[in-house]
């Protein structure tokens, strides 16, 4: 057995976990725009580690379509793809779809709470906050319905393929306005599941999740040169 790696790796996994979750955010907030080139001797020298745990932070974000990695080449930050943004909102509906269904069948007014503070926050974040503020709550919101709806693991399936679309919304939806429309939907979703109306929630959460189309739209006329297709 080596005692040496068996003691390092536990550490290199937390550097590794790091500087992923700072790179993806980094993307997320188009702080690294798309086709920005990226260095694993510059990343390792910012974050003052080996190689190593960059070169696994990046094979992650290679594997969720976030960074190009071509051997040889220049590792680069992805272009938005539209067909996979489609591709991830046909599953998301499915899987919310099902998450309002429960949750009107099953979920009590005490599951329901963590929610209504959610949005209470929200509101909040709309009035004094900032747009990465407000979609850190946006996560939390539909990760409560998961949880409401007793299948919590299923948002870390969300939250895998929500980091495309994230961009999207940067681009398109980072103003008080556009956080104002998703509130605002948020808001009638609850309040449908809130009154155990199934058919409404579903209806009203199809809505949210279409206003894809129109985010596509917006976010291409201004930034075509971000996009793949």
């Amino acid at each position: 057995m080596n005692l040496n790696a068996t003691i390092k790796n536990p550490k290199r996994q937390t550097v590794a976990e790091d500087i992923f979750q700072d790179l993806r955010a980094d993307i997320i907030a188009l702080r690294l725009i798309p086709n920005t080139k990226l260095s694993e001797v510059e990343v390792a020298k910012k974050f003052q580690v080996s190689r190593q745990p960059v070169r696994e932070a990046f094979l992650r974000l290679g594997e969720m379509n976030m960074l190009q990695i071509r051997p040889q080449m220049a590792t680069r930050v992805c272009k938005i793809s539209i067909q996979e943004i489609l591709n991830i909102r046909f599953l998301r509906t499915a899987v919310e779809v099902e998450v309002c269904r429960r949750i009107c069948e099953t979920a009590t007014t005490e599951d329901l709470e963590p929610i209504q503070l959610n949005l209470d926050r929200q509101k909040h974040v709309i009035e004094h906050g900032t747009f990465d503020q407000f979609q850190e709550l946006d996560y939390e919101f539909h990760e409560l319905l998961c949880i409401a709806a007793g299948v919590g693991a299923a948002f870390k399936m969300i939250l895998e393929t929500k980091s495309h679309v994230d961009r999207l919304c940067t681009l398109a939806l980072a103003d008080i306005a556009g956080m104002e429309e998703i509130y605002k939907d948020h808001i009638q979703i609850f309040n449908a599941l809130n009154s155990k109306e199934s058919a409404d929630a579903i209806k009203l959460m199809r809505f949210h999740l279409e206003r894809l189309n129109e985010t596509i739209t917006k976010a291409r006329a201004y930034h075509i040169d971000y996009f793949l297709d």
